[in-house]
């Protein structure tokens, strides 16, 4: 296993550990609101700083750019964490969230990490080195299209409601073909379903680096697609679209009569 990889995996297994450890809290916990629907928790900041300790002790000269925390510059390699992607669903006690953590030297994700804690399940990647899943290598689905497919979604909310009439009209159109559509609220887990083959295809708006950049490579090495709503290449953060590359094409097609020039970017 890389050694980035390595100590990603050992965060990612201790942050996940915190995080069920505080799963029956819920109604205890700190809770702030960083924007309108927008919560972070003491367990966000808790385990995002487990994270970063384990993170700058192997590697103290690397730089860390973390939901809560921030960026901290470092030298050609910086991780790029969520402790906690999907903090609304934990909140609630709906079962689906995930620990995310990727290595990028000079903006190229390396390795990727997404662990979902409560079904135990480490989604791993490494560049020219393929997807796994515990251990196993996994494959984006064989899916030709959007007829038939599952599709996941991220609707858009807080500074993204801007985008709902657009984004209506993509699900509309994504609607009238695809077998069905998912929301469940987590898009690092989202993407590592993709690569893993569970839906085929996803998009979302707004999203921002420490939410794709793991997901991103996962699917990727699974022999997936990654891009912008316009088929663009992805540059890290914002919109994207990911699926198995014929249900990737699909998806752009269908989102592309409803972009307005802001989401082309």
């Amino acid at each position: 296993m890389h050694p980035l990889l390595n100590i990603a995996v050992r965060a990612a297994r201790r942050a996940g550990s915190l995080i069920v450890r505080n799963l029956d809290r819920g109604p205890a916990l700190a809770v702030s609101a960083k924007g309108r629907n927008d919560f972070v928790t003491e367990v966000d900041r808790m385990v995002e700083a487990e994270i970063i300790q384990i993170l700058r002790k192997a590697y103290p000269e690397h730089g860390i750019l973390a939901e809560e925390s921030g960026l901290s510059a470092g030298d050609d390699t910086t991780w790029v964490i969520d402790p906690l992607d999907g903090t609304t669903n934990f909140l609630h006690g709906f079962p689906h969230f995930c620990v995310s953590i990727a290595a990028e030297y000079r903006g190229k994700a390396e390795v990727a990490v997404v662990f979902d804690p409560l079904r135990s399940e480490l989604f791993t990647a490494e560049r020219g080195a393929g997807a796994q899943l515990d251990g196993k290598r996994i494959r984006v689905s064989g899916q030709k299209g959007l007829d038939g497919a599952l599709i996941g979604t991220g609707m858009p909310y807080r500074a993204n409601l801007k985008h709902l009439k657009p984004y209506l009209g993509m699900l509309e159109s994504v609607m009238g073909v695809a077998a069905g559509i998912r929301r469940p609220g987590s898009a690092a887990l989202d993407l590592a379903y993709v690569a893993a083959g569970r839906i085929d295809g996803f998009w979302e708006i707004g999203l921002a680096p420490w939410d794709t950049a793991a997901g991103a490579l996962l699917v990727t090495e699974a022999g997936g697609r990654v891009g912008t709503l316009s088929g663009d290449p992805y540059a890290g953060n914002g919109h994207i679209v990911g699926g198995a590359p014929k249900v990737f094409s699909a998806l752009v097609e269908a989102l592309a009569p409803h972009l307005t020039q802001d989401l082309r970017a």
